[in-house]
């Protein structure tokens, strides 16, 4: 932390943007943070899912530094008593080669008792589309999803809460699918990467242009795969289930805890179980765990370590549990089965949760356990 605090210091406006910009990217972070207080303000960023401290400045530099952030992300500088939200981008030099990539951030404020609070994350599209054995799956697992991915119709949901890689998962599997001659059209808010051989499209809620009305939308564009964003409402839950019934492959995200959880939701949010049933094929719950340093192995008294900044831990990989849907499992959705019984039957059939893959994952020693209770209690 130390080398990153003295790369910091002394520098004023645009180079201290442009060095945190570098140092964001090359250290893996997905969101800065800056904190005002009475007497300075406090710089954060959250790394690996983790929030730390990484640099305190004065009110003078900070004030310049957010001059900076409203210019490039096209926000009001006379604002200071609302919120505001914005984008903008920069060039990131890429590590021993002559290119660049663009990395787009997108930038929130609120205000607070000393002054402007500014969030900053970070979409670099190196950590954006990864391909999927990348993402650490277990392989049975990957092979169930890439199964998956090739069905003709019906839905895959990949559940968890924000930030736990759903998004990512989901572009994974779309490009395993792009160059094999079907037409893809995707429905997010907003759209955080750009695929190359797919349509995207961009929620707008000025306009009144939303998840239910887009999917009605797309559906008239003949398409044969379809990725809906998030299922936040009952019309699009029903309408998501109506196109997987009738010949289209359905990828969507919903807000739940774990995978046999979701069928109880969607059926909460008025979807019909005769409908339900036969159109569910597979559902992902996930979290994003940490990797065990390899330099420290995992030393979190070994403050010295570079590479983890004293953590223990770099990097993050998968943690997930696949719900796959038999004819047991439909028959049950059928007849109206309580959470518990689904859950029983799941467990019957092999399924395991994310708690005990995890400590598959603890053993095999590219985690442990205090990590895998942190992301599943």
């Amino acid at each position: 932390m130390k080398q990153i605090q003295t790369r910091l210091e002394n520098k004023k406006g645009d180079e201290f943007l442009s060095t945190l910009h570098d140092i964001a990217v090359e250290e893996g972070i997905s969101d800065l943070h800056f904190f005002p207080k009475k007497e300075n303000v406090e710089l954060g960023w959250r790394q690996d899912g983790i929030m730390q401290s990484v640099f305190t400045m004065t009110h003078e530099l900070y004030t310049d530094v957010v001059r900076r952030i409203k210019f490039a992300s096209k926000l009001s500088l006379n604002i200071t008593n609302v919120p505001q939200d914005g984008e903008y981008a920069f060039a990131h030099n890429i590590k021993d080669s002559d290119e660049k990539r663009e990395v787009k951030v997108r930038v929130s404020s609120l205000p607070s008792k000393f002054g402007e609070v500014f969030t900053l994350r970070l979409l670099d599209p190196k950590k954006g589309i990864v391909p999927l054995e990348k993402l650490g799956f277990q392989a049975d697992i990957e092979k169930e999803m890439r199964d998956l991915v090739q069905k003709p119709h019906g839905i895959m949901l990949v559940t968890g809460p924000t930030g736990s890689g759903k998004t990512t998962t989901l572009y994974s599997l779309l490009s395993t699918l792009v160059g094999t001659g079907k037409n893809i059209i995707t429905l997010e808010d907003p759209v955080e990467y750009p695929l190359e051989g797919i349509v995207q499209s961009q929620i707008d809620h000025k306009h009144d242009y939303t998840f239910a009305k887009g999917l009605r939308a797309i559906l008239r564009q003949d398409p044969d795969v379809i990725l809906v964003g998030e299922i936040r409402d009952a019309e699009t839950a029903k309408t998501a289930a109506d196109a997987a019934l009738t010949g289209h492959m359905v990828f969507a995200t919903l807000h739940t805890n774990s995978a046999i959880e979701s069928i109880p939701r969607l059926l909460s949010m008025g979807v019909d179980s005769y409908m339900l049933a036969p159109a569910l094929r597979g559902i992902l719950a996930q979290r994003l765990i940490r990797r065990v340093c390899k330099d420290c192995d995992g030393k979190k008294e070994n403050n010295s370590c570079d590479t983890c900044i004293g953590t223990g831990y770099k990097g993050r990989m998968t943690l997930p549990e696949l719900l796959m849907i038999d004819d047991g499992m439909r028959n049950l959705i059928l007849e109206g089965a309580l959470q518990k019984e689904l859950e029983e039957y799941a467990k019957k059939h092999g399924f395991k949760t994310m708690k005990e893959r995890g400590e598959e994952v603890a053993n095999q020693g590219d985690t442990d356990m205090a990590e895998v209770s942190r992301v599943t209690s």
